[in-house]
């Protein structure tokens, strides 16, 4: 851990936009970004590749600990193979869930995330990110949204690439996996204590991203 170097966590279920801003926050102040959801995804990605069934913890988490993933120009290569879009799939999505539930899998990609506080700061998103990973954060918050407004962004974000999805079906995967990830075991979704909550169900991701900016501002005048 490398307290010296500020973290803004941000955490809140899946479609909530916390990705977004969290990118947006990451750029105007110069910091890195680390998007420790797509190391989940890449995990599923791994165990569908393989064909490691979502119950073998130790395959998952032997998947997890030799992943040969390189962040590069915006790109995430796995095994020298581009798969930024391939990780995006709702399948990728559903079994990020899925290994995210398993703890030899959280234990295994712990370190590799706090290897991402570097300088000048860090924003990372995700689900444990203040809880668990960047517990010493100066700055947590809990990004959320209504359900029903997550499962439209969705909707909308998949439209717009081309790929067929109805609302009632993504509503309902949103639930499961809300459910899925507030009930495990291993480090739940849920709000730190100390984080600033922020609702964007009717607010869009520029004001988000300000409201968040200017916590951190408020933070740094102290």
């Amino acid at each position: 851990m490398k307290p010296s170097i500020p973290v803004i966590a941000i955490d809140g279920p899946s479609a909530s936009g916390k990705g977004t801003v969290a990118q947006a926050v990451a750029k105007a102040l110069g910091f890195h970004f680390l998007d420790s959801g797509s190391l989940y995804r890449l995990v599923a990605l791994a165990a569908l590749n393989s064909g490691s069934p979502w119950s073998d913890e130790k395959a998952l988490a032997e998947l997890a600990s030799k992943l040969d993933v390189k962040f590069r120009d915006g790109l995430i290569i796995l095994n020298n193979q581009d798969v930024t879009e391939s990780i995006r799939s709702e399948a990728c999505g559903e079994g990020a869930s899925r290994v995210g539930a398993v703890p030899g899998v959280r234990d295994a990609l712990l370190q590799r995330q706090r290897a991402f506080r570097q300088p000048p700061g860090l924003v990372a998103d995700g689900r444990d990110m203040g809880t668990v990973v960047f517990a010493d954060a100066p700055l947590k918050i809990y990004l959320t949204a209504g359900v029903e407004t997550r499962a439209e962004r969705r909707h909308k974000q998949l439209k717009q690439k081309g790929i067929a999805a109805t609302l009632p079906l993504l509503l309902r995967d949103l639930q499961e996996r809300d459910l899925r990830d507030m009930s495990r075991a291993a480090a739940p979704l849920k709000p730190s204590p100390d984080a600033h909550l922020l609702d964007t169900t009717a607010m869009s991701a520029e004001a988000a991203t300000e409201q968040v900016l200017t916590w951190y501002r408020g933070l740094r005048e102290k």
